[in-house]
């Protein structure tokens, strides 16, 4: 009984002296259901909570920017032939709520209800997991992924976005209280929730039987504070450890203190603008393609991003490799051809309205408004629109508006097919592209793109999709953002290039412990 006592003692006791770890963002996700909220707010706060059976390697020389894989859930994964993978799990892992992680709860995650079907109950997991046929326990620590065809990227969509694991028992019970999805759901991570504000902080607790080793901080709590000059006040003074979404021009303030720094990562991810195509001020393709061509991108790099921005070779990037084309034209700036453009469609100055939230983007607002006025200079007629949140919102009834998209995986499939695929909210769900006669041809070549492995095939696929989405034009690439953190000295940890906040103890440590 004493040396219970004692030991209850030493846990507690380490418990008090490790810190808590607090963040300033400007957004908080909605809920913690992690093949829900697949968001840059959500998957920075989910990816403490939760585990995939494979890791993305962001920090090693041979992770190459989060290509290489490593083990999480997973043992090891093995390639029984073209179309199955065998998983072989952790036998030390347990969930949030003391139950074992068995295969059965893998199985559940990624069923057609809740996962991987036409009418699953987390509409944008078809992106990501139609291509299975089956996942089926094989015993207690193994687990069988079935494709439907052979698929190059299964192992690396079991480290991706909506992959996270969730306990089956616990998940099914939250639901029937919480209209069919749960929004609390327990992961296996090594933070788990201990309170949640909506539009205020979502508070995490460490979870010291973390099969990954135990965590660094007590606690992290992510506090939602929307303007960018509260959150640098706030880290200036000490409230804040870490802050995300720095302006550029703020770097240099921030890097003039003694205690605090910035660091900072180009995301792949791009700033992007979509256009409902079925408008009518924007049905005929040569307005879409004018509006384009008008835009400079490279100005608003210098001016808004201080030239550390990257403007990207069309929807692509490098880190797809030998599925990369350096060849591609893909953002052109000619303001005299987007005119000729709009005389050609003889466009009439028919209204089109550019909407944007302020802060949800950095730099969305000013993005917008020089837009604005390079889209006037070549003679269209512009209005801006601001609204605080798009929660609500119908996207159809939206001519023009701001997204982001980033890539699940390093592949066009984790990109442009992920994104603006039947799966992705263009086609899906907010159908402001739908009706091009190139559509369909685009979705073809998409199909094939997943499901072969043969190189050539794949490339050529790719490649006329990219052409494709450019001459069509239901949106545009702005820029990949650099995203900024100010960050206390005394806190050793690293940003990667996605929304990923990685928390786990190889990448969090503070200086003198």
């Amino acid at each position: 009984m004493v040396a219970l006592l004692l030991a209850a003692s030493s846990s507690f006791a380490m418990a008090q002296e490790r810190r808590d770890l607090v963040v300033g963002v400007a957004d908080l996700p909605a809920t913690l259901e992690p093949g829900k909220e697949l968001s840059n707010v959500g998957t920075r706060v989910n990816y403490s909570i939760f585990d995939t059976l494979i890791r993305r390697d962001f920090l090693s020389a041979e992770g190459g920017g989060g290509s290489a894989l490593v083990p999480s859930l997973a043992a090891s994964w093995t390639r029984l032939d073209d179309v199955t993978l065998e998983i072989k799990l952790r036998d030390d892992v347990t969930f949030h709520n003391g139950a074992p992680l068995t295969a059965e709860d893998v199985v559940f995650t990624f069923s057609p209800e809740r996962l991987s079907g036409e009418d699953a109950l987390l509409p944008e997991g078809p992106a990501y997991f139609s291509v299975l046929k089956e996942v089926k326990a094989i015993d207690d620590t193994t687990v069988h992924f079935v494709t439907k065809a052979p698929d190059p990227l299964l192992e690396q969509r079991l480290a991706s976005w909506a992959s996270w694991i969730v306990n089956k028992q616990d998940w099914l019970e939250k639901a029937e209280t919480d209209g069919g999805v749960p929004m609390f759901p327990v992961g296996t991570g090594p933070y788990m929730l201990d309170s949640y504000k909506a539009d205020e902080s979502i508070r995490l607790v460490a979870n010291d039987d973390y099969f990954g080793g135990t965590p660094t901080a007590a606690s992290v709590t992510f506090r939602e504070v929307p303007e960018p000059s509260t959150r640098v006040a706030g880290l200036v003074s000490g409230e804040f450890d870490i802050i995300t979404n720095v302006a550029p021009d703020q770097i240099g303030q921030i890097n003039s203190y003694d205690d605090i720094e910035t660091r900072s990562v180009v995301l792949a991810n791009s700033h992007v603008l979509v256009y409902t195509v079925t408008d009518p001020a924007l049905s005929d393709v040569r307005v879409r393609q004018a509006m384009n061509l008008a835009i400079d991108r490279q100005l608003l790099n210098e001016a808004l991003w201080g030239g550390q921005a990257v403007v990207p070779n069309g929807h692509q990037y490098p880190e797809f490799g030998e599925m990369y084309n350096p060849d591609h034209v893909g953002l052109e700036y000619d303001p005299e051809r987007a005119k000729a453009l709009l005389e050609e469609a003889g466009y009439n100055g028919e209204l089109i309205r550019y909407t944007t939230q302020p802060y949800y983007y950095l730099n969305a607002l000013p993005a917008a408004q020089a837009i604005v006025e390079m889209w006037k200079a070549v003679g269209l007629n512009v209005e801006l629109n601001v609204v605080e949140s798009f929660s609500g919102v119908d996207f159809k009834t939206l001519q023009v508006r701001t997204w982001s998209n980033s890539t699940r995986y390093p592949d066009p499939v984790g990109g442009l097919w992920n994104l603006w695929g039947p799966f992705g909210g263009p086609q899906r769900t907010n159908e402001s592209w739908i009706g091009t006669e190139n559509l369909a041809r685009f979705n073809e070549l998409g199909a094939v793109l997943e499901s072969t492995v043969d190189l050539k095939t794949r490339q050529d696929a790719a490649w006329e999709m990219l052409e494709i989405w450019k001459d069509d034009a239901p949106g545009t690439i702005l820029y990949q953002p650099l995203e900024t953190y100010g960050v206390a000295k005394d806190v050793n940890w690293q940003p990667y290039t996605f929304y990923y906040m990685d928390l786990r103890p190889y990448n969090l440590s503070f200086a003198g412990n």
